[in-house]
């Protein structure tokens, strides 16, 4: 019996995948870690090989497997199924489905990760409901997702909603991209660690500079957080700072779209949820026309990193199911 969905995040630094019965009840899960830019083929077999053990240690055959979704960071295309690029890891033109497909038997769907934990906010978390649903996730780089009527939001054949590459300000700074003053650039835990790296080193920033240092690879979002939490007011003015200029971003997606919920996801507004989500929405609200100003409600996420693979798995439903 094909009674069996697997879904399968695959993040920056970590790889989540879970096995959900019809009903999208999760009965096993497997976490490992990404291995950054080891580069595609030890990555797509390290995916191939986390499905394998989560199969292994929960004693599920692999021909129970209906289908499989996978979120992946980065632009997608959506007619092969392959990862076309992720500069956080480094992956290019890889081809997702058809090495899954090759290894499990079974339909592949592939989308963006954002994609991915917009739809299981959509179906099952913090957008339940929503007509147009929005999602942007600040972290290493800023990804975007829509869920408009029920379906993902795409491009022909393409995965869209890179909100992270929209210029946002006329500023100089760079995410990678030869044009300045994106969201990313601007707004990102990258360019926020950045900030807070350069006042630790120059004293404003104590408790940052007691427990974190100025290395960029220490000063993730627990550490930011904390050191709002230990009292440094110089961070925490950078913080607010990248979520008013996200606020920006979501009046511009307010305008253009008009979904009826914004989230906010990923680690950093777990880390800090109410200062993102109250100066986020503020901002968007004081800033967008005022017809706009009651059609939309800014929330954080609810399923933590359940969000993806759950999504994954209810898109592959969509998708293959009957």
């Amino acid at each position: 019996m094909k009674d069996i969905w697997i879904g399968f995040d695959l993040g920056g630094t970590k790889m989540l995948a879970a096995a959900v019965d019809n009903d999208m009840k999760v009965i096993a899960r497997r976490r490992r870690k990404t291995r950054g830019r080891d580069g595609s083929d030890s990555g797509i077999a390290r995916i191939m090989s986390t499905i394998k053990r989560l199969l292994d240690e929960n004693d599920i055959k692999a021909d129970r497997i209906a289908g499989i979704g996978i979120g992946c960071p980065g632009p997608i295309d959506l007619d092969k199924g392959r990862l076309m690029m992720t500069p956080n890891l480094g992956w290019d033109d890889v081809e997702v489905e058809k090495e899954l497909k090759k290894q499990f038997d079974c339909p592949v769907v592939v989308l963006n990760d954002v994609d991915a934990g917009v739809y299981g906010e959509y179906q099952f978390g913090a957008a339940k409901g929503s007509r147009c649903s929005v999602g942007i996730f600040p972290g290493t780089g800023i990804g975007g997702g829509c869920v408009y009527e029920g379906k993902i939001l795409h491009g022909a054949g393409i995965s869209c909603m890179e909100i992270g590459h929209t210029r946002i300000s006329s500023g100089v700074k760079s995410s990678g991209g030869d044009m300045p003053g994106t969201l990313e650039s601007e707004a990102s835990r990258l360019t926020i660690a950045a900030d807070a790296a350069k006042l630790a080193y120059r004293g404003e920033a104590p408790s940052l500079y007691k427990n974190s240092g100025t290395d960029l690879a220490s000063i993730r979002s627990g550490a930011l957080a904390d050191s709002v939490k230990n009292g440094d007011k110089e961070v925490e003015k950078v913080i607010q700072e990248a979520c008013k200029v996200i606020g920006y971003a979501v009046v511009n997606v307010v305008h253009i779209l008009c979904p009826d919920t914004v989230i906010l996801g990923g680690g950093l507004v777990e880390a800090m949820e109410d200062l993102f989500v109250k100066t986020v929405s503020k901002t968007a609200k004081d800033c967008c026309m005022p017809v706009y100003k009651d059609r939309f409600k800014v929330v954080a996420a609810k399923l933590g990193d359940d969000a993806g693979v759950m999504g994954s798995a209810a898109w592959a439903k969509e998708t293959f199911g009957s």
